[in-house]
């Protein structure tokens, strides 16, 4: 396994990390939301706004995701 695909899997887990957060509703000022939020916003907020609206339903970070196993998967073809 190449360092390129750890870091994605560490990046997704990230990703993972800020969805569990956002369900758990901290504080913007705890530093696990500032650093989760730094790290993932700037992938998440292009996707938001080509999503059509779903009633208050966020899906960016499952499309997230599935586009992080897949450049995953095509690394380790």
């Amino acid at each position: 396994m190449g360092p390129l695909v750890v870091l994605l899997d560490v990046y997704s887990l990230v990703v993972l990390a800020a969805v569990v957060l956002s369900w758990i509703r901290l504080s913007d000022d705890n530093p696990l939301v500032r650093i989760t939020n730094a790290l993932t916003e700037p992938l998440l907020r292009p996707i938001r706004r080509v999503l059509p609206d779903l009633g208050g339903l966020d899906f960016s970070a499952m499309i997230l995701l599935l586009g992080l196993r897949l450049i995953r998967n095509a690394l380790l073809v």
